[in-house]
C-alpha cells in the first residue's frame, strides 16, 4: 500500500516540471524534497524561511537534510513580524506567516529552473483536521500540497521517510515559535526568544517531543508522553530550575502528555472551518 502512495506521490510531483520546495526540513517537507529531487533534479530546490520565529537548530537541521537529500536549498529572511496581522496574534495569524514566505519565495524569480515553477508545500491531509488559514495564503499563491493531494497523513509520510531513508524521518515537529501563544497575546521578539530559551534549555536536558506554552510570566510545559514516564522528581525540578533561567517566573508541568495543535482547542468547529 505504501509504494502505491509512494508511486502516486512520485507521479504528481513529475508532473509539475519543476518546484520549490518550502522547506523547513522537516519531515513533511523533506520527503517532498526528496521526492522532487529525485524525479525533477535541477528544476526542485528547496528554500527555508528564517525569522525571530525560527527555533534554534532549526536552521542548521534544515541546511543538513537538504545535504543529505542532495537538493538545491535557499535561505530567505521573512519579515512576518512586520505585518500587523501576525504581531496581533488573531486566530489567521498562520495566514499572515505564510503570506509573508509566499510572497518572499515568489520574489525570489525561481521560475528560471525551466518551465514555469510551482511552490509545493509539505502540508498532509492530516492538515484538513485542524486549523489552518496557512492554507488560505497558499492557494492565495497557487501553492501545490503533493502530500494532501495523494491523500497522505503524518502516519504515511513517516513510513514513505523511512522507505526513502529521509534523515529527518522520526524527528518531532517544530512549528513556529509563535505558535507557543494563546491567540490573542501579542508576539514580539522578546517574547519569542524567551520560550526558545526555556524550550533549548530542556532540550539540553535531553527531552525531546515538548511545548513550553507562553502565558506572561508563566509557561506550562507540555512534553510528549515517553518523556513524561522519565519524569522523576530529579528531572522535575531540572525543568523547572531550567525553564525559569530562561526568564519565566511560575512553572507548570502538564500531567498530560505533549498534544500538537492545543491551543486550536479554543476555536469552536465552525471557527475551524
Amino acid at each position: 500500500m505504501i509504494e502505491e502512495r509512494l508511486a502516486d506521490l512520485r507521479e504528481r510531483v513529475r508532473a509539475l516540471g519543476a518546484v520549490v520546495v518550502a522547506f523547513s526540513g522537516g519531515v513533511d517537507s523533506s520527503v517532498v524534497a526528496a521526492v522532487a529531487v529525485e524525479q525533477l533534479g535541477r528544476r526542485a530546490t528547496a528554500v527555508t524561511a528564517v525569522s525571530p520565529a525560527l527555533a534554534s537548530g532549526e536552521l542548521e537541521g534544515a541546511r543538513d537534510v537538504a545535504r543529505a537529500l542532495g537538493i538545491a536549498h535557499e535561505v530567505v529572511d521573512t519579515a512576518e513580524l512586520e505585518r500587523p496581522g501576525y504581531r496581533r496574534n488573531d486566530r489567521d495569524r498562520c495566514y499572515h506567516c505564510k503570506s509573508e514566505l509566499y510572497d518572499r519565495i515568489d520574489a525570489l524569480g525561481l521560475d528560471a529552473l525551466g518551465g514555469g515553477t510551482t511552490v509545493v508545500s509539505g502540508a498532509n491531509a492530516d492538515d484538513l483536521g485542524d486549523w489552518r488559514p496557512g492554507l488560505r495564503a497558499a492557494a492565495e499563491h497557487g501553492v501545490r500540497h503533493p502530500l494532501l493531494e495523494a491523500g497522505l497523513g503524518k502516519d504515511g509520510v513517516r513510513a514513505i521517510a523511512r522507505l526513502l531513508g529521509v534523515p529527518s524521518a522520526e524527528k518531532p515537529a517544530s512549528p513556529c515559535l509563535a505558535s507557543r501563544l494563546p491567540y490573542g497575546t501579542a508576539v514580539d521578539v522578546d517574547v519569542l526568544a524567551r520560550v526558545d530559551r526555556a524550550e533549548a534549555a530542556l532540550k539540553a536536558l535531553g527531552l525531546r517531543i515538548l511545548r513550553v506554552r507562553h502565558f506572561g510570566s508563566l509557561a506550562r510545559v507540555e512534553l510528549g508522553a515517553e518523556e513524561l514516564l522519565t519524569l522523576d522528581d530529579r528531572l522535575r525540578a531540572d525543568v523547572h530550575e531550567a525553564v525559569r533561567a530562561a526568564g519565566y517566573d511560575e512553572v507548570i508541568v502538564e500531567d498530560r502528555p505533549f498534544r500538537s495543535g492545543a491551543l486550536n482547542l479554543v476555536l469552536t468547529p465552525v471557527e475551524r472551518g
